[in-house]
């Protein structure tokens, strides 16, 4: 089973994502947080997308399908996984599509949108930057940056919604209320999902 949460920046994806693979017993692949420690570590990949993340743009299509299949080629992602924060545009998706079929993860795929008002989300990554403090403040939370990464969500990864609403195997689940009520529509379209 291949989940993929797709969501505006701020939406809850990762604090969602981290507890489906909890209940499912499958990982949590964040393409955002594999990128971040590559850039902390300093690794030929983090040099290559660090000024692109710093300025908020997306990771060119190329180099994310080589992160994403090296990580779901991986043994403890045989049964599955969630992806969160991959693919973004419709070509990743076309991308991801034959990838997913090669390795053996087509069947019971189900694409989540975490649906989440601009206002709110600004809101929680204001949030998100005053909990965390200058210490665990994270670079693409700077305000500048915020905006930039909604306008790229809204250009980019909106039409990927309609890419797989056409194919039949998204679903929108609200995603304003409390993490345990956005986590039980989630987990309700997914159970759903797996006995239709």
């Amino acid at each position: 089973m291949l989940i993929v949460l797709l969501g505006p920046p701020g939406a809850g994806k990762g604090t969602q994502a981290a507890r489906l693979a909890t209940k499912y017993g499958i990982p949590q692949i964040s393409t955002g947080d594999m990128l971040r420690a590559a850039v902390a570590a300093g690794t030929p990949l983090g040099k290559r997308v660090e000024g692109i993340m710093e300025a908020g743009e997306l990771v060119p299509d190329d180099v994310m399908l080589e992160v994403v299949e090296d990580r779901l080629s991986q043994p403890d992602c045989a049964l599955g996984a969630i992806l969160d924060g991959y693919p973004r545009t419709a070509g990743q998706a076309e991308t991801l599509d034959p990838l997913v079929q090669r390795i053996g993860q087509g069947r019971n795929s189900l694409v989540l949108v975490l649906d989440v008002p601009e206002e709110e989300v600004i809101r929680r990554i204001s949030g998100r930057r005053e909990e965390a403090g200058e210490a665990g403040k994270r670079d693409d939370d700077a305000d500048h940056v915020v905006l930039e990464r909604l306008r790229v969500y809204r250009e980019l990864t909106e039409p990927l919604v309609e890419f797989y609403r056409d194919k039949g195997v998204m679903a929108e689940i609200a995603g304003i209320g409390t993490v345990d009520e956005i986590f039980d529509r989630m987990d309700a379209t997914v159970r759903e999902h797996l006995q239709g």
